[in-house]
């Protein structure tokens, strides 16, 4: 027997509502959600608060670009514009250099010297500062002599090491392997003896080899601490390595700034000085990256801690 059909008029209004419900809450996914104004709100605000601290972050720079821009100008005598000229003065003879081609020679001579000297200095030092700090015996013996020469100015040694090496590449070379060196060996034995000995007893505990022991715990744990001394080690590198091209050479940031200083070529002299403190700045900024990338494990932790 067949089930006799009702007719949309014969319905009641549940049933007839009740295909209009399943169809909208079918299409409720496909439909885009619309963003409320509190949400919107709440981004600007975000943004706009994060604006805020990039300005304060860079407002000592700015002022400072333009007190160098407007105090030559109005500010100062104009017998003092031919000593410190205006900021763009600068940056034209700076793009004057490069279009020349001498910055880029200069900056390529003082960078093959500074990475040279500074990873010679990085390596030689990070394996004396572990076996320094490992073997108390051995840091008796050397700690007197490495305190001696510390304490030694790598500039006032820079006569010597001109008499003993030449006024090459050799020299300066090692003028920067010198004075970046005690930084990053100091840090280094600093690093290895404050790992927590929770860690080192733990590790032993499981069988590890001494190698084993410092690859997987000392080395880590004493990353962050390095690395300090690193980037101080990178800044000492520049700075001697300046002063070094000052003295006795023939191409190399410091050169160039004492040349133009001679020569009475100011805007030159001050591009070249702009140019150094770039530099810095992008080393430092390089090596707090590679840092971040050996301590990605102390990130890791904090987060499943969290």
């Amino acid at each position: 027997m067949s089930t006799p059909t009702l007719t949309k008029s014969q319905q009641t209004p549940a049933e007839t509502a009740a295909p209009a419900a399943v169809t909208a809450a079918a299409n409720q996914g496909n439909e885009p959600v619309a963003r409320t104004p509190k949400a919107g709100a709440a981004r600007l605000r975000s943004g706009a608060r994060l604006a805020g601290r990039g300005i304060w972050g860079s407002g000592a720079i700015i002022l400072f670009l333009l007190l160098w821009e407007l105090g030559p100008t109005y500010l100062a005598p104009a017998s003092t514009r031919v000593f410190l000229p205006p900021l763009h003065v600068v940056l034209e003879a700076l793009a004057s250099l490069v279009e020349k081609g001498q910055l880029q020679s200069h900056l390529a001579a003082s960078l093959s010297r500074s990475a040279s000297g500074f990873g010679i200095a990085v390596v030689a030092a990070v394996a004396l500062g572990l076996l320094v700090a490992w073997y108390r015996s051995l840091d008796s013996f050397l700690n007197p002599l490495l305190e001696v020469f510390r304490n030694t100015a790598a500039l006032a040694l820079l006569p010597v090491f001109t008499l003993l090496l030449g006024i090459g590449e050799t020299s300066k070379i090692s003028i920067v392997a010198y004075a970046a060196f005690f930084p990053v060996l100091l840090n280094t034995i600093a690093g290895v003896r404050t790992v927590d000995p929770l860690l080192i007893r733990a590790a032993r505990s499981l069988g590890l080899s001494n190698f084993q022991l410092f690859q997987k715990v000392i080395l880590p744990s004493a990353v962050p601490t390095i690395f300090t001394g690193i980037r101080m080690a990178g800044t000492s590198s520049i700075l001697v390595l300046i002063a070094a091209e000052m003295v006795g050479a023939k191409a190399g940031l410091g050169y160039l700034i004492v040349n133009s200083q001679m020569s009475f070529l100011i805007p030159d002299m001050y591009a070249g000085i702009l140019t150094v403190s770039l530099l810095g700045l992008l080393v430092n900024y390089l090596l707090v990256a590679v840092e971040r990338h050996f301590s990605r494990w102390r990130t890791a932790v904090g987060s499943q801690a969290a």
